[in-house]
């Protein structure tokens, strides 16, 4: 008998969305999940965690039932109870702290465990309507966004696609070997047809560096420096594409009298590469017209992130690469879907002078910070969706001892007992992206995709679109969204933004949103009502004093800068086999991962008298972990490499990484700095 093949999308927090195969073994169960072979992006491939999914959707762990909590905040004791007794209690609790201390000490709390646009960002309708707390959320893209829309001034970029069509693929900031497989899929194919070039830059070699042909490794924070040293040779060189400049950019003399001080030389002392690398992949890119920027979203992760992916994105204005198939630059393709979300998030019922929390700073805020807090009432009350800030959230020590107040009621709906979830009052089990409908736009390419239910859920699990809807009815929230299914809603949305209805859509598998060339390569001109590239942002309007970001693309000195006591500088860096937590918990991915590691240099483990695979303590003034230690020469002396987000019980003294990284906001308007962390290094 054949095996029933149904098509599907991944919800992960990747850029790729990949669309899938799934084999369906009966109405409870799946087999293998593959790439769509037909989809010209996935093209049949995906990352093995989603290969292995069979092992997460029926993990033996997951959760199937409501819990009550009946002993102290994270002691693991739970009784079942129904799912009204559950929703009774959670709507109660948000009554009470609305009476005591107002509305706005409810906070709904989410992020991207799940990309659907109805599962993910369906809690803002609730919170919109019910005039709940505000979330600012910078986990991923603020800081990036920043940078990116500050020269091209919209959210969009080469076909991801032309790749295969590139001469020369520079990966900069990113490592798709493990966060987005399929870009190696059209690299590899550019490098047989065409002979391309691969050249990846970041703060250690990475699995994407063993792959590529000229491997750039910079000192965390240091990108701006590099890129205007490229640029400082492209122009002395004869590289810049003067017609191109004066047809398309702002400011090209003044940038070029800008970078005369740039230099190889002075961008090495900073950045740690060496001068001949430098001036080699300068010319390199320079001389190759079909030169194409991937990119990442790593080398954003830092106070001056902003400021560095902006230097980044000034390289192909410099040399016209825009103007070339597989020339140019991407590093989303947000704009490109125009979708109206009114119905999906309650766009109606914004009350601008309701406060809005950043997620970044959830330590501060549950600790008491009146700054945090915007000088408003506690927060009280919190339902939590599609994200686990007890691990992945900076500051983790405050996160976990904010969760711990006994005035803080906090629901949490999961399909993993997470650290959050340890430490919540009532948890509530979730679908799976198998087990509910959503719609899909990716990031890394250009496809809308529809996700229907492909088998039934686990046990009581719940979609977070249901969830919502049963809260708003205890609350007495009133708003067309929740009277819809999540069907309903993709189709309501889609027709509101101008795309085929879900039906069409679905059948026809995906709808491909790729604008033409000229607007996807900007020969209309960039995103600025000029329609010029800007390598003079306007920082200011940002609301940061402008005096803190440089005027031209420069190397902006406003990291956090090791000395004496904390000598070297951490990246928290994405694992292979985790999603951030997600996959924490297949045995595959556990397997594969073995324990929290730290990459150290060898010089560096040599001077402080520390072996390989030896346990060692690293830290700072917010709190210290311990790792065991790994000597690997793949990255700069002074640099060390934490991979993973792991459980905080992976740790000897149940506390994770991000003890370690600070909430402080990124410039111009905040985003978390995540691998912009000085710490010390010893002995454990």
């Amino acid at each position: 008998m054949p095996l029933d093949i149904v098509h599907s999308v991944c919800p992960h927090d990747c850029p790729s969305t990949c669309a899938l195969e799934v084999e369906v073994l009966d109405a409870r169960t799946i087999g293998r999940v593959r790439g769509a072979a037909d989809n010209s992006y996935t093209a049949g491939v995906v990352c093995a965690k989603t290969a292995r999914y069979a092992e997460r959707v029926h993990h033996p762990e997951r959760l199937s039932r409501p819990l009550q909590r009946t002993g102290a905040k994270g002691e693991g004791d739970w009784r079942e109870i129904s799912w009204d007794a559950a929703l009774d209690s959670i709507a109660d609790a948000f009554v009470k702290s609305a009476q005591k201390h107002g509305s706005e000490s409810v906070w709904p709390y989410y992020y991207a465990g799940t990309m659907g646009l109805v599962q993910r960002d369906g809690i803002n309708r609730l919170r919109h309507v019910m005039g709940y707390s505000e979330q600012y959320s910078t986990f991923c893209v603020t800081l990036s966004d920043a940078g990116w829309l500050a020269g091209t001034g919209a959210k969009m970029g080469s076909d991801a696609r032309e790749m295969a069509e590139s001469d020369l693929i520079v990966v900069w900031g990113g490592n798709p070997v493990h966060t987005q497989v399929n870009v190696m899929t059209h690299v590899s194919r550019a490098r047989k047809e065409r002979g391309a070039k691969l050249a990846v830059i970041d703060t250690y070699r990475t699995s994407t560096a063993e792959q590529a042909d000229i491997f750039l490794c910079v000192n965390p924070g240091t990108d701006g420096a590099l890129a205007c040293a490229v640029m400082h040779v492209l122009f002395k060189e004869g590289f810049a594409d003067r017609e191109y400049l004066a047809k398309y950019t702002d400011a090209p003399a003044e940038l070029e009298a800008h970078l005369a001080t740039r230099t190889p030389e002075w961008a090495s002392a900073i950045c740690g590469v060496p001068v001949a690398e430098i001036l080699a992949f300068a010319r390199l890119y320079g001389a190759t017209q079909r030169s194409y920027i991937r990119a990442g979203y790593g080398f954003s992760r830092s106070r001056n992130g902003a400021a560095q992916m902006h230097a980044v994105t000034c390289l192909p204005a410099i040399t016209g690469a825009w103007k070339h198939r597989g020339g140019g630059a991407l590093y989303g393709q947000g704009k490109i879907y125009h979708w109206n979300k009114t119905l999906i998030e309650g766009l109606d019922r914004i009350d601008p002078a309701i406060r809005s929390l950043d997620q970044s700073q959830i330590g501060r805020i549950l600790t008491g910070d009146a700054a945090a807090l915007r000088n408003g009432p506690p927060v009280t009350a919190m339902l939590i969706q599609s994200t686990n800030p007890a691990t992945v959230a900076p500051e983790s020590l405050l996160v976990n001892k904010g969760f711990r107040r006994d005035d803080l009621f906090v629901a949490v709906h999961e399909q993993f007992l997470t650290d959050t979830a340890k430490l919540a009052d009532i948890v509530l089990p979730a679908t799976t992206f198998l087990e509910h409908d959503d719609i899909y736009q990716a990031s890394g390419h250009s496809f809308i995709q529809i996700g229907r239910k492909v088998i039934e859920p686990l046990g009581e699990a719940k979609e977070n679109h249901w969830v919502v809807c049963e809260l708003a009815k205890r609350l007495g929230a009133e708003h067309p969204g929740f009277g819809l299914s999540a069907w309903d809603m993709v189709d309501e949305t889609l027709k509101a933004s101008g795309w085929p209805d879900a039906q069409t859509i679905w059948a026809g598998r995906w709808h491909d949103a790729i604008p033409d060339f000229d607007s996807a390569h900007f020969v209309n001109g960039f995103g600025h009502p000029d329609g010029k590239f800007r390598f003079k942002p306007d920082w200011h309007q940002a609301g940061v004093d402008p005096s803190i970001m440089p005027v031209l693309p420069d190397h902006a000195d406003i990291i956090d800068k090791p000395d004496a006591a904390r000598p070297f500088r951490l990246v928290a860096a994405p694992s292979r086999s985790f999603l951030n937590t997600s996959f924490s918990e297949t045995p595959g991915s556990k397997k594969r991962e073995g324990r929290p590691t730290l990459r150290v240099h060898p010089e560096d483990l040599a001077r402080l008298g520390l072996e390989d695979g030896q346990r060692v303590r690293l830290g700072n003034d917010r709190g210290s972990v311990v790792l065991h230690a790994r000597s690997f020469p793949g990255l700069n002396a002074g640099t060390v490499i934490c991979e993973g987000i792991w459980p905080n019980d992976a740790f000897e003294e149940g506390i994770g990484i991000n003890a370690l990284t600070s909430a402080d906001p990124g410039y111009p308007k905040g985003g978390a700095v995540f691998h912009d962390t000085a710490v010390w290094l010893r002995e454990a």
